[in-house]
């Protein structure tokens, strides 16, 4: 069971009325299928290099050049196509990926900003951080092969940069791996620059294939997008106000299995993250108005990784729900917990999406 819970909960809702001011932003739209390594910058619609790094465009139009590729297979997050950059290489090699906005940043206003990233297979190592640099102009892709924020002063161009780091690393070969960070913008920023801005002296990395011949990091990155932090609050507050009643009635059901919503864990781990807290509090609250009603916790896997390791995985963690809710006060005679691994899923395993809503917490109230 292989996938990244981002900390941002504002994610958690759907964003499709917010306008994302990157075009092209999963690499749909290109001039025609590569043919050749290093064809990003020619082929992409509306996204070029910031360097002469040579990133490269992949695309199931051409076999060789598709899921199944020379650093790894994997498949889009969304659509047809994806990037690929070195983000660590031998003599601090760089590559990125660029676009122009649809619209100038707005002076003051908050963005969010997220994209995918996923480790290709052959990586001997994995990085921690992601520098995300924003510009007035556009940068030369004849420039140097790695972008020193010190030439940006002494060219005089505008800019602001900011690095989105991970606790751990982005080790993932599986799945896609979420990055999302808040910006508050400048006024001038047009273009958008994605990589490892750090030389290799400064960075930091973690070994993921010890017996590597190469010794470098390769990411495949899907899916960008810059909205307005704004406009999801408002989307946020309207879906709230849809949704209360609606959640309120489902909670006082009985016998029907529900799905918790906001019920995390980290990767491969069964530890409940912050954003967990508040499902499991209103249960709490509901089941101490309640003195006649008893609590069932499922826990439940994809199908990916090992059979044995999903089913003590999901048993672990609809053991800590269970030992939240008796940590708050309910009595550990009136809740039981039990763990299904993959053998029960809602959706066929055959997509991320899919994989998405079979990982997941249920419960079910029942009246004694």
């Amino acid at each position: 069971m292989k996938y990244k819970i981002t900390l941002f909960f504002i994610f958690l809702i759907t964003v499709t009325n917010s306008q994302n001011l990157v075009k092209n932003p999963s690499f749909e739209d290109y001039k025609k299928c590569p043919t050749e390594l290093g064809a990003f910058h020619d082929n992409v619609m509306c996204w070029s290099c910031s360097n002469y790094g040579s990133t490269d465009y992949f695309n199931n139009c051409n076999n060789d050049l598709g899921y199944f590729n020379y650093v790894g297979n994997q498949t889009p997050r969304t659509g047809k196509g994806y990037a690929g950059i070195y983000a660590y290489a031998p003599n601090s090699y760089r590559e990125y990926i660029q676009t122009k906005f649809i619209n100038k940043l707005v002076k003051g206003t908050e963005y969010i900003i997220t994209f995918y990233v996923s480790l290709s297979d052959c990586s001997s190592h994995a990085v921690n951080t992601f520098g995300i640099l924003f510009t007035e102009t556009k940068l030369d892709h004849a420039s140097s092969n790695f972008i020193h924020l010190k030439y940006l002063n002494r060219d005089k161009i505008k800019y602001n940069f900011i690095s989105v780091m991970d606790n751990t690393f982005y080790s993932n070969t599986q799945e896609w791996i979420k990055i999302s960070t808040i910006y508050k913008a400048k006024g001038y920023e047009n273009y958008l620059s994605i990589g490892n801005f750090d030389v290799n002296r400064k960075i930091v990395i973690t070994n993921v294939w010890p017996s590597a011949e190469r010794q470098f990091a390769y990411y495949y990155i899907d899916d960008i997008s810059i909205i307005d932090y704004s406009n999801i609050l408002k989307e946020k507050t309207i879906e709230i106000d849809k949704e209360k009643k609606v959640e309120e009635d489902i909670l006082l059901e009985t016998e029907k299995i529900h799905v918790f919503k906001n019920v995390l864990f980290d990767f491969n781990k069964s530890t409940l993250l912050k954003d967990s807290v508040e499902d499991l509090d209103k249960l709490y609250l509901h089941l101490s108005k309640n003195s006649n009603l008893f609590v069932e916790i499922y826990g439940h896997t994809d199908n990916i990784g090992l059979q044995r390791r999903n089913q003590e995985l999901s048993t672990k963690r609809a053991k800590a729900v269970s030992d939240y809710l008796i940590l708050k006060g309910l009595n550990s005679s009136r809740i039981q917990w039990f763990g299904f691994g993959s053998t029960k899923p809602i959706l066929k395993n055959n997509s991320e999406e899919n994989r998405a809503q079979n990982r997941r917490v249920e419960f079910k109230l029942i009246s004694k």
